[in-house]
C-alpha cells in the first residue's frame, strides 16, 4: 500500500483537504474536458470519459501524487486532422497506440530526457498552446455552415461569454473557496434557464448518453497500412502528452519539495491512454491548470485525484440531462480564461533581458505550434535549435596557448571542450612545419567529448608522425582516456 502513497500511514494525509480538493478539481475539469472534446469534433462524452479514465489511472499508478491528468487540449489538438479525415474510430486506435509508445518510454527509462528541454522552448510551447486554445473558441461564434453569427444570436453569445470571463476574473478576489469557473458556469446557466434565453448549448453539439464507459475495440481494419496512417499521430500525441506531463511533474516537484518518478508516470500515462482507446475516451495527459487547483486546495496525496475521477463518473451517470443544457458561451468563456492563464506573460517581460537566440527560439516554437498544431515537432525544433546554438557558442570558447620549455619541447595548452564544433579551431592552432621534434598537448583545462575530437587527435598524430615528430597527450581525464582506449582499433595516439 505504501507503493500507492494513499494508505501509507507513515505519510500524514489530510483526508478533508484531499476530498475537497478532489471535488474542486472535478468541477473545473468537466467544462474543460467538454470544451476540448467539442473543439476537436468529438462527442462531449468522449471528453468526460477521458477525464475519468486518465484521472483515475494516473492517480493510482502515476509517479507524482498531487498531479492531475485528464482530457487535455495539448493531446486533443494533435488528433483533429485525423478526426476530420478518417473519423472517431481511427482516433481511438491512435490513442491506444500512443499509450503503448508511452509505456515503452517508461519501460526503457527514457523519461529523464525531459531535462533536455530548455526554458525558452517551454515558453514557446506553452504560449503556442494558449493561442491555439483561445483562437479555437472563436469557432463557436460560427453557425454549422461556417458563417459568423450575426444579429441577436451574436450579441447574446458575446454577452454571455464576456459575463463568464468577468466572473472567472473577479470572483477569486472575493473568495477562493469555490472554483471561479464553476461559479461562472452556474451563474450563466441559471440566467439562460431563468430568463429563457435562446443560445447554443452542449446538446446542440451532441447529446450525452450518460452511461458507463463502454468497452469498444476500434472498428478499423487492423493492417499495416492502417498502422502507417495512425502512427505519426500516435507518435506526436505520445510525445506531446509525455512532454506536458513530465514538465508538470517537475513543476509539482518544485512546489512540494519532493521528487516524483518520471518513468513510472510515463507508464501510468500510457496505460491510461490504452484504456481510453478501449473505452471510447479521447485520451489526454497531465493538466497544468487542474494540478495547480489541486495543490492550492492543499492536496499532497493520491486521494484527491481518485475523488475527482469518481466524481466525474457520477456526473456522467446521473448528471447528463443537466450537462446537455450547459450554454456553450459559458464553456467558451472558461476556455478563454484558461488560455489567458496558460500564457506565460513573464516571457514577454523577459524579451529584452533574454539572449536574442533564446527569444527567436521561443517565438519559432510558438509559431510552429500555432500554424502546424504539431506540439511535438515544435518542441523538437526548439531543442535542436537550442542545441546548435549551444554548440556554436561552445566552439568559440576553445582556444590554445603554446610555449617551448627549456628542453626544447613545445607545449600546447588546450582550453575549452574539444568536440565536433571546435575541431577546426583546434586544428588551426598547430604549426607542424616549424614545431620541434617533440610536442606535448596538455588537456588539463579541456575534455575530449566525441568521435570527431578523437579523429582530430588521430589525424594530428599522423601528420606529426609523417613529419618525423612525436606527439604526446597529457593530463587527459579518466573519461577521455577511456574514450581513446576504446578507439585504439581505429586511432593511434600517445597518452602520457
Amino acid at each position: 500500500m505504501a507503493y500507492l502513497n494513499l494508505f501509507d500511514f507513515k505519510q500524514k494525509v489530510d483526508f478533508k483537504n484531499e476530498i475537497l480538493a478532489g471535488l474542486t478539481v472535478a468541477m473545473t475539469m468537466i467544462p474543460e474536458s467538454l470544451s476540448f472534446a467539442i473543439l476537436a469534433g468529438f462527442s462531449p462524452l468522449t471528453g468526460l470519459y477521458a477525464a475519468f479514465i486518465m484521472g483515475l489511472v494516473t492517480a493510482v499508478l502515476g509517479g507524482r501524487p498531487g498531479m492531475v491528468s485528464g482530457g487535455a487540449g495539448a493531446t486533443v489538438v494533435v488528433l483533429i486532422a485525423l478526426m476530420q479525415s478518417h473519423g472517431i474510430e481511427y482516433v481511438f486506435a491512435a490513442v491506444m497506440l500512443a499509450g503503448l509508445l508511452q509505456i515503452l518510454v517508461g519501460v526503457f527509462r527514457l523519461g529523464k530526457f525531459i531535462k533536455l528541454v530548455p526554458q525558452p522552448v517551454m515558453y514557446g510551447f506553452v504560449n503556442g498552446l494558449a493561442i491555439i486554445i483561445f483562437t479555437a473558441q472563436l469557432q463557436q461564434f460560427k453557425i454549422p455552415g461556417g458563417e459568423w453569427l450575426s444579429g441577436s444570436p451574436l450579441y447574446i453569445m458575446l454577452g454571455l461569454v464576456l459575463l463568464t470571463i468577468a466572473i472567472v476574473f473577479f470572483f477569486p478576489k472575493l473568495t477562493k473557496a469555490v472554483p471561479a469557473s464553476l461559479v461562472a458556469i452556474i451563474i450563466v446557466f441559471g440566467l439562460v434557464l431563468g430568463f429563457g434565453i435562446h443560445t447554443r448549448t452542449v446538446k446542440d453539439i451532441a447529446a450525452l448518453s450518460g452511461g458507463f464507459p463502454p468497452f469498444h475495440i476500434p472498428a478499423i481494419s487492423w493492417t499495416f497500412e492502417t498502422l502507417k496512417l495512425i502512427f505519426p499521430y500516435s507518435l506526436v500525441m505520445a510525445g506531446v502528452g509525455l512532454i506536458e506531463s513530465l514538465l508538470t511533474l517537475n513543476v509539482v516537484d518544485d512546489i512540494t519539495g519532493t521528487k516524483g518518478r518520471s518513468n513510472k508516470e510515463c507508464i501510468a500515462q500510457g496505460s491510461a491512454n490504452v484504456l481510453n482507446g478501449l473505452f471510447t475516451g479521447m485520451g489526454g495527459c497531465a493538466m497544468i491548470a487542474q494540478t495547480f487547483v489541486n495543490l492550492s486546495a492543499g492536496s499532497r496525496a493520491r486521494l484527491s485525484g481518485i475523488v475527482a475521477a469518481i466524481t466525474i463518473l457520477m456526473v456522467i451517470l446521473f448528471g447528463a440531462p443537466v450537462i446537455e443544457k450547459v450554454p456553450m458561451a459559458a464553456l467558451v468563456g472558461v476556455m478563454m480564461m484558461v488560455a489567458i492563464g496558460t500564457f506565460e506573460w513573464i516571457s514577454i517581460r523577459l524579451i529584452n533581458k533574454m539572449p536574442l537566440h533564446d527569444v527567436i527560439t521561443g517565438m519559432l516554437v510558438a509559431g510552429i505550434t500555432v500554424w502546424l498544431h504539431n506540439l511535438a515537432l515544435a518542441v523538437l525544433a526548439g531543442v535542436v535549435i537550442s542545441a546548435l546554438v549551444f554548440a556554436w557558442e561552445s566552439a568559440h570558447k576553445l582556444y590554445v596557448k603554446n610555449y617551448t620549455d627549456a628542453r626544447g619541447i613545445k607545449h600546447y595548452e588546450v582550453n575549452g571542450p574539444l568536440f565536433f564544433g571546435a575541431v577546426s579551431t583546434f586544428n588551426a592552432s598547430f604549426d607542424i612545419d616549424t614545431d620541434p621534434e617533440e610536442i606535448i598537448i596538455d588537456f588539463k583545462n579541456s575534455r575530449v567529448t566525441d568521435m570527431s575530437a578523437i579523429q582530430a587527435l588521430d589525424k594530428l598524430t599522423e601528420r606529426y608522425k609523417q613529419s618525423g615528430k612525436k606527439l604526446h597527450l597529457r593530463h587527459l581525464s579518466d573519461d577521455c582516456i577511456a574514450k581513446l582506449t576504446n578507439a585504439e582499433g581505429v586511432i593511434d595516439v600517445n597518452i602520457i
